[in-house]
């Protein structure tokens, strides 16, 4: 009997940051790209913007809105569509019971392998990388680590589930001492027992793809630490990544430029900070060129 597959048809995947692009544009590829938000919905500052650079750039962007327990005061969606989002989820099973509540368990995971399959398929001949910032850099690392996964995916599914590179911007990685505790209880609610596959630097392998991290050292809300423990799995395994590591800035800076400036929340433009796309950006041009292998 022929195994059903866990990929969704029924992911929100849009197309973005495209609106000064020529339709005959030649894409260097793709780039999917996780907007922040806990787990909980989706920042808007790290979506469009964060698109129209990439398009700037030269690479087709996309924004996958994985699914998220949302809160009722979310700066992303509208509390009604948050409301029958989280009615379909719940119909459909894509959100489980834990420890006494709802959580997502493995949701976003296969919503991020179902936007790269069918990224790839559109695109056959371009490279498909999946960027993350926050809650969505866990929804990067995890297909980056888990895309093998035998008893999620079968062996069809993860040759055209594997992205080609990672961008992990303040990713969200541990469920250890410097776990970021909100996003770990919607992924898992209150059971220890269940996190230990959220713990993302416990399953880097020689097979994780090539990454470009960045974080700030003065981050309060998602400790620096998540991203030092990934690189050192990554360094361990001999995968080639790029890490930045600046000294100061709040979380969730996006792109660090005045169009992002959130102040009351202490996110300002930071030219040093704002760095981080451009040098992205020539890692990007350098991963394209080994792939081709000029």
């Amino acid at each position: 009997m022929e195994e059903m597959s866990r990929l969704e048809d029924n992911i929100r995947l849009a197309e973005a940051g495209t609106k000064g692009a020529s339709v005959s544009q030649e894409w260097k590829g793709n780039i999917i790209i996780c907007p922040g938000g806990g787990y909980q919905w989706h920042s808007p500052r790290e979506a469009g913007p964060v698109a129209e650079a990439f398009a700037g750039a030269g690479w087709k962007p996309w924004i996958l809105y994985y699914p998220v327990l949302d809160k009722e005061e979310t700066g992303g969606e509208a509390p009604e569509r948050a409301a029958e989002a989280r009615a379909v989820q719940q119909k459909a099973g894509r959100i489980e019971a834990g420890g006494g509540g709802e959580c997502l368990g493995i949701a976003p995971l296969l919503h991020a392998a179902s936007a790269v399959k069918r990224v790839r398929e559109d695109w056959p001949h371009k490279p498909v990388i999946l960027c993350g910032f926050s809650a969505g850099g866990h929804v990067a690392a995890s297909l980056g680590v888990h895309w093998n996964d035998s008893s999620l995916f079968s062996e069809e599914e993860q040759r055209c589930i594997r992205p080609d590179g990672l961008v992990l911007c303040y990713p969200v990685i541990t469920s250890g001492l410097y776990a970021h505790q909100g996003s770990m209880k919607m992924l898992a609610g209150e059971e220890d027992s269940r996190r230990d596959y959220f713990s993302l630097e416990r399953y880097v392998s020689s097979q994780t793809p090539p990454a470009f991290i960045w974080h700030t050292a003065a981050d309060r809300d998602v400790p620096v630490q998540n991203t030092l423990l990934f690189a050192e799995g990554l360094a361990r395994e001999g995968v080639p990544f790029e890490l930045h590591i600046y000294p100061e800035g709040e979380h969730g800076l996006s792109l660090a430029t005045k169009e992002v400036e959130e102040p009351a929340k202490g996110r300002f433009a930071d030219v040093h900070v704002a760095g981080w796309f451009g040098q992205c950006a020539e890692w990007l041009d350098r991963q394209r060129k080994k792939e081709q292998g000029s």
